[in-house]
């Protein structure tokens, strides 16, 4: 699922943005590593798949003055390959000792209580509400991938988070990408500034190629199998419109300044993935998000081999229109206020975490809590309304009572039952 994004960075040597950053951000933050002292931020990592190891090894580059000191994971194999390639990068920088890399469920517990600094949560999503609520308790700065939740409940908990980290002083930084591609800076601010007039319409989508899928092994449980395999499952990943398109629609709300839809309906289905093998996820979802005064907001994303792949925002106004296009890097204004984007590229990845530390080290502290969990909550809103085949109010998505998942975890339980959505049956709660 990250070709596109992967590719989408290598495109016109992206280079790290730096305009922001204090100066011992800006000179060397890859200088040689010191030695540990009394100004030292200690990172702990918790999931260490492939995501969690590129936010290791971004935050690890953000300062110079950083050191990883924890790892938590369910997966021992997770963590040692993600151990021995950021000490290859990363040399001394990297202080895992034995008694600071954790294995299982309450792993994440003991790396928050590990005398870390700052905290990275890349778990699969089902997990994050409760890593993040832990770590904002424990007054600790944090990085939190998205989507940050994968149900209404799990909404809720983040915003009551976001809410303490403001209480606790500490930086929360979300894993919404594009929020800090400079590119997309200049172009969702100029549509703010009304540069395409009042809009009407927003399309937006995410259609993409198939994921990756991990074939059972012996002496794996039916849970260890299904934890593996996490983006095929609901209750852990939202089904890929929660997982993976919020992107886009994270993009439709920045456009919309922030503004909430008034409900959603929409469509999606199985057409493609229907084996078991795919647990309960739909292969594509078209929704539509009702706004005041008449404006819509336009959703398709698709996970599907072989067809056309469309990676865009395009933002329609009564002054012209604005399309922000990530596969191809095309940023750019028609209409009455024509505009192209010309300006330096960044790795919006590296951009995150080093305006993460930046904000650390000045006490001009990020809070990025609401944004992302309104983001999360409308595409789990878009996902409710393909799921059940009824418009979906605001209210109701945020008040939903359904809570995906178990509440304690082992790898001898039974994994919740798998059952796909039957739009017009499957009932909204």
């Amino acid at each position: 699922m990250n070709t596109s994004r992967r590719d989408v960075l290598k495109m016109a040597g992206m280079a790290v943005a730096s305009s922001a950053l204090p100066t011992i951000a800006i000179l060397n933050p890859n200088r040689a590593f010191a030695g540990v002292n009394s100004d030292t931020l200690k990172i702990g990592l918790i999931g260490c798949g492939g995501r969690g190891s590129g936010a290791a090894n971004q935050a690890l580059k953000a300062d110079p003055n950083v050191v990883l000191h924890a790892m938590g994971d369910i997966f021992k194999d997770k963590m040692d390959s993600s151990l021995e390639n950021l000490t290859k990068v990363h040399g001394a920088k990297v202080q895992v000792d034995e008694g600071h890399k954790f294995i299982g469920f309450d792993a994440f517990k003991k790396v928050i209580d590990s005398g870390v600094d700052v905290v990275l949560l890349a778990t699969p999503p089902h997990f994050r509400p409760e890593h993040l609520t832990a770590a904002i308790n424990a007054g600790k700065h944090v990085f939190c991938e998205k989507p940050v939740a994968v149900d209404a409940p799990g909404v809720r908990k983040v915003l009551d988070a976001a809410k303490l980290a403001k209480q606790k002083n500490v930086s929360l930084m979300s894993g919404f990408c594009w929020r800090y591609h400079e590119p997309k800076r200049a172009s969702f601010s100029r549509i703010l500034d009304g540069a395409v007039g009042d809009i009407s319409a927003i399309y937006n989508t995410y259609d993409t190629g198939t994921l990756w899928s991990f074939p059972r092994q012996p002496g794996w449980t039916d849970a260890e199998y299904v934890l593996r395999n996490w983006t095929y499952y609901t209750w852990l990943a939202g089904d890929h419109i929660v997982e993976q398109a919020v992107h886009s629609i994270d993009m439709m709300s920045w456009a919309m300044g922030g503004k909430l839809p008034l409900s959603a309906v929409g469509t999606g289905g199985r057409q493609v993935r229907t084996d078991s093998l795919f647990g309960n996820i739909f292969d594509h979802f078209a929704v539509t998000y009702e706004y005041e005064n008449g404006v819509k907001g336009f959703h398709h994303s698709r996970q599907q081999a072989n067809c056309e792949n469309s990676y865009l925002v395009e933002t329609i106004g009564t002054k012209g229109r604005a399309m922000v296009n990530c596969a191809r890097n095309v940023h750019e204004i028609y209409g009455q206020n024509p505009w192209k984007y010309e300006g330096a590229q960044n790795d919006m990845y590296q951009t995150e975490h080093n305006e993460l530390f930046a904000s650390i080290r000045s006490g001009k502290l990020i809070n990025d809590g609401e944004f992302m969990a309104q983001s999360t909550l409308l595409a789990i809103m878009g996902r409710m309304a393909a799921y059940t085949g009824k418009r979906i109010t605001w209210e109701q998505a945020l008040n939903s009572t359904e809570k995906l998942g178990p509440d304690t975890y082992s790898f001898q339980m039974v994994p919740p039952v798998v059952e796909v959505a039957k739009p017009g049956i499957t009932a909204f709660s």
